[in-house]
């Protein structure tokens, strides 16, 4: 099974472009975003996002803005579970929990609304990209106010050697493609 999946995760990395110095000098953005126009290596993704997952009890996906939720929303129906939105400050018009946290730059908010998450939920959050970590850390902080428990997080791409896994404070931290 190794083998295949190790086969299939080189044909989605095939669909990844390298677009040099975006959004600064200096960075490389991995664009996935041909990866989505195929129909079976879109399908071939979620599949392996939700592999590890598969059999256990997961209540709530959160995926977050905005890339987050074109994966999110699949896995969530591939493992029988609703689907959460995690949005920058102002997009949720209902009442929210709230998380501001430190960017390179400055400070961001993200919310999610007060009644998606319960106390007993079990919750994965997935998201396209986990660089340094700090939109991931923040949602899993959001969900903890919530009462939420984040059984794992995974992601499409991880960029590697930027200590993000160990800001999250999740145990498992599952992602396909490593960078």
């Amino acid at each position: 099974m190794q083998a295949s999946e190790d086969r299939v995760i080189e044909r989605l990395r095939g669909l990844v472009r390298d677009i040099p110095d975006f959004p600064r000098p200096g960075i490389i953005f991995r664009d996935w975003m041909p990866l989505l126009g195929e129909i079976d290596a879109l399908r071939d993704a979620v599949a392996l996002l939700c592999e590890p997952f598969r059999g256990e009890r997961i209540d709530q996906v959160l995926g977050i803005e905005a890339r987050g939720f074109l994966l999110g929303i699949p896995v969530a129906l591939e493992l029988g579970a609703g689907f959460v939105p995690v949005r920058k400050a102002g997009k949720l018009p209902y009442d929210t929990f709230d998380v501001s946290y430190e960017l390179e730059y400055g400070t961001d908010t993200l919310e999610m609304h007060v009644d998606a998450v319960l106390d007993s939920h079990r919750i994965l959050l997935i998201d396209d990209l986990l660089a340094t970590g700090g939109t991931a850390a923040a949602t899993v902080e959001l969900v903890r106010k919530a009462g939420g428990d984040v059984v794992a997080c995974a992601f499409l791409i991880e960029l590697d050697g930027l200590g993000a896994r160990d800001r999250l404070g999740v145990e498992r931290v599952h992602s396909l493609m490593q960078y």
